[in-house]
């Protein structure tokens, strides 16, 4: 991970007068290339970073600069090493655990037990993103275009793309980048991907705009539900919407109402209520949902 590597560069600069660039891409397994891009990276931080050719060269902060060897305080090297126990959570980098091996002589007050903030991304599919979260990043890396098989609703299509960025959001993982087949930028789910791999043509970086993660455009709306729930049900709508995506009834009953994104997604999240949910609005779906369930009770009547 660069963040991890450009603290560690930094940390072995503040503990040593010169280092080789050989040296540096040994230790963090990388090329001298990329040290080359992290030296670069650290300058442009405000670094004074001076390198020297010859047999008494290499790479050490300039002379008579006066660098804090506590550049970074405690709460911020927790909240680093929070941010780097997450990705932790979902590969097997021992992103933190290498950190902290880099950092102990700058940081030997600091103990991996003293985080208060405890991140853990995983999920019941850690097995299969794992692999393919760690393709993804080196592909990032590399410049390397990556090649999958998507499953959507129309059914299932190739795609490849110029990765750009690996995007954690609203419980999912996704990457985003530059398809091939839409000739445009791209949001890909993990969990929809099969037979990721690299195919081997490195790209050019483009100028990449992030993607747009509001909920207005990852969740575009355009159906408003008002819906009846049993009371019993208030924890769950809390849950998942918040407090105040109802009113409470007379008789108890909970009034939801909302702005909700796919009629398929609110039509199996309904049914998944039973008895207990009564959809009122809109009534073109109350509708649609009548139907379905005399279908259920024709499969179910024998």
């Amino acid at each position: 991970m660069k963040l991890d590597r450009l603290i560690g560069i930094l940390s072995v600069l503040l503990q040593r007068d010169t280092v080789t660039a050989p040296e540096l891409a040994a230790r963090f397994e990388v090329s001298r290339r990329t040290i080359g891009r992290d030296i670069d990276a650290l300058c442009r931080a405000g670094i004074p970073i001076a390198t020297r050719q010859g047999a008494n060269g290499g790479i050490s902060i300039m002379n008579g600069y006066k660098l804090d060897k506590t550049l970074l305080t405690d709460a911020e090297l927790r909240d680093i090493l929070a941010g780097l126990k997450s990705l932790d959570s979902v590969d097997d980098s021992n992103c933190c655990g290498r950190l902290m091996e880099k950092l102990s002589a700058g940081s030997s007050g600091l103990m991996a037990t003293d985080q208060s903030v405890l991140i853990d991304l995983s999920s019941w599919y850690r097995p299969s993103l794992a692999p393919k979260i760690t393709l993804i990043r080196a592909a990032i890396d590399a410049c390397m275009e990556i090649r999958f098989l998507y499953y959507t609703r129309d059914g299932e299509h190739e795609r490849s793309i110029e990765p750009y960025h690996l995007v954690f959001h609203w419980s999912s993982w996704y990457v985003w980048g530059w398809c091939r087949l839409r000739r445009d930028y791209r949001l890909f789910k993990l969990n929809r991907m099969e037979m990721l791999q690299t195919t081997g043509a490195v790209f050019s970086k483009r100028a990449a705009p992030l993607p747009d993660l509001s909920d207005g455009r990852v969740f575009p709306g355009g159906i408003h539900v008002r819906a009846l729930f049993e009371a019993d049900c208030k924890w769950r709508l809390i849950e998942e919407f918040g407090a105040h995506c109802f009113e409470q009834q007379a008789d108890g009953k909970l009034l939801f109402s909302a702005d909700y994104t796919d009629q398929e997604h609110l039509i199996a999240w309904l049914l998944a209520f039973g008895e207990k949910a009564e959809l009122l609005e809109p009534a073109p779906l109350r509708r649609e949902m009548r139907d379905r369930i005399e279908k259920m009770k024709e499969r179910y009547a024998t």
